[in-house]
C-alpha cells in the first residue's frame, strides 16, 4: 500500500504585531505535525500567544541541507508540516525556497497561506511607484560586488527594492549615492512594530542620518 505523502504549508506569520496573524495561519499551525521555524525562539513567542502546541524543529540557513532531506523524508511518509519563517513570508530571502524546490521535486503537494511580507509592506508605504519593480533582496557585503550589482541594478527601468542589515546600511548608502546619484529614497524598517520608522529622503540626507544616529533592525530600501 502507498503511503501519502503529507503536504507542506507555507505560512506567512506576522513581521511586527502579533495581532497581524491571521485566523487560517492559526488554524493551519494548530493542525500540522511539525513546524519547521527558522527561529524556533522567535516563533514559541507565537505560538504561545496563540496557545499552539504542536511540535516544532529548526530548519535554517546553516542546516538546511541535511534538515531539508529529514522534512522530505517526514513529508513522505504523510506528516504535514508548516514552514515558517523568522517573520513574513517564507522563501523571501531565506532558506526556505530550498524546502519548497525540494517538495517540488519529490512531488509533494504544496499550499500557500500568505501574509505580511516586508518588501511588498515597504514597496506600498514608500509611496514609489508599484506597477514595475525589481526585488533585489540583500546586496553583497563586499563594496567592489556591491557597487558592481547596484549599477546592473540601475538598468532596469522602475522601483528597486533591497534589504539591509543595520551593519552595512550607511556604506549600501554611499554606494547607492554614488551609482545613482542623489536620488530620493524610501527606508524603511521595523514595519508595524514599535519603534516603526519610514523615511522618504535623498539618500544624501539619509547617510547624514544614519551616522548620527545608530541605525537597528533590517531596512526595506526603495529606490
Amino acid at each position: 500500500m502507498q503511503i501519502q505523502a503529507g503536504t507542506l504549508s507555507i505560512v506567512a506569520t506576522p513581521i511586527g504585531n502579533l495581532k497581524d496573524m491571521t485566523y487560517h495561519a492559526v488554524e493551519i499551525l494548530k493542525s500540522v505535525d511539525l513546524i519547521a521555524a527558522e527561529d524556533t525562539r522567535h516563533t514559541k513567542i507565537l505560538t504561545a500567544h496563540y496557545d499552539i502546541h504542536t511540535p516544532m524543529t529548526s530548519y535554517f540557513e546553516h542546516n538546511q541541507f541535511t534538515k531539508g532531506e529529514y522534512l522530505i523524508d517526514q513529508l513522505k511518509s504523510g506528516k504535514n508540516i508548516a514552514l515558517v519563517s523568522d517573520a513574513g513570508t517564507p522563501g523571501i530571502s531565506d532558506p526556505g525556497y530550498r524546502l519548497i524546490r525540494m517538495a517540488i521535486e519529490e512531488a509533494i503537494p504544496l499550499r500557500i497561506i500568505p501574509g505580511a511580507c516586508a518588501l511588498v509592506a515597504g514597496l506600498v508605504v514608500s509611496g514609489k511607484p508599484t506597477d514595475r519593480f525589481v526585488f533585489a533582496g540583500f546586496l553583497p557585503p563586499k563594496t567592489i560586488a556591491r557597487k558592481k550589482r547596484l549599477a546592473e541594478l540601475k538598468a532596469f527601468d522602475c522601483t528597486l527594492i533591497l534589504y539591509e542589515s543595520p551593519y552595512r546600511l550607511v556604506k549600501t548608502l554611499v554606494d547607492i549615492q554614488e551609482v545613482f546619484g542623489d536620488v530620493s529614497i524610501a527606508c524603511t524598517r521595523e514595519l508595524t512594530k514599535k519603534f516603526e520608522e519610514v523615511l522618504r529622503k535623498p539618500v544624501s540626507r539619509l547617510i547624514m542620518h544614519f551616522q548620527s544616529i545608530e541605525p537597528k533592525g533590517e531596512f526595506v530600501l526603495v529606490i
